[in-house]
């Protein structure tokens, strides 16, 4: 039997390392953000490598899924989503013939990392407005999982995802060769610089944060949201 885990992040997370992380399983297969180009296509949205993006997937999103249920390429199918990529009321029926994970980061931090890689953020840029209603669509028993804590021991985050899997945890999850994979979505170059450069998951350290008015902003609108979520994280 293939065990499907979908992975909820918004961007500038750690969500490229978590997949990292499990591609190195030798007997797991990831897709990487496969509602980005119906994403684009349905917003308009100017995103870097735009074109590239909507000719390299799908752009309906029945076609997305039927590739996500289907895939039988190896037994274990990892799906790295971005919340933001799903389209307000689009059906969630379907996700519960997957084992979900909401992983969440402190939304300072997530904008200060957005406005390093791109001119201008709102809140619906970063997902978490979008994972709050997602995690009512989820299985109850999903998790949600924070980036700090995760950072501060990956390992033990990693085993127990497996055991909630029942599947064997393996040491390649800890570490990976450096570089871009073939498995990236075709905007890895605008994106994935440091994860390109890593070799495993960079410790956690506090960060100072400096936002403009508008930045912070969007942060505290976020908050909420983050708040609600954290209070429901897997604490280890």
């Amino acid at each position: 039997m293939i065990v499907r885990l979908a992975m909820w992040s918004g961007p500038r997370n750690i969500s490229t390392a978590v997949m990292r992380s499990w591609e190195n399983r030798p007997d797991t297969v990831v897709v990487d953000e496969p509602f980005y180009a119906q994403y684009l296509t349905r917003t308009g949205l100017d995103h870097p490598g735009r074109d590239e993006v909507i000719a390299s997937q799908p752009t309906d999103p029945g076609e997305v899924i039927r590739r996500l249920t289907t895939d039988d390429s190896a037994p274990v199918h990892y799906t790295k989503h971005m919340t933001h990529h799903l389209a307000a009321g689009m059906d969630l029926g379907w996700v519960a013939g997957f084992r979900n994970v909401l992983l969440i980061r402190d939304p300072a931090e997530v904008v200060a990392s957005y406005v390093r890689s791109r001119e201008a953020c709102e809140p619906e840029d970063i997902g978490l407005l979008q994972q709050v209603p997602l995690s009512a669509a989820l299985p109850t028993d999903s998790p949600v999982i924070d980036a700090g804590d995760f950072l501060r021991d990956p390992e033990a985050h990693l085993r127990w995802l497996c055991d909630w899997l029942g599947i064997d945890f393996t040491d390649r999850m800890l570490s990976w060769p450096p570089g871009l994979r073939d498995s990236d979505g075709v905007w890895a170059p605008h994106w994935y610089d440091a994860v390109a450069r890593s070799t495993g998951f960079e410790a956690w350290r506090p960060r100072e944060i400096k936002l403009s008015r508008h930045d912070a902003a969007v942060a505290e609108t976020c908050r909420p949201a983050y708040d609600e979520l954290h209070a429901r994280r897997l604490v280890l």
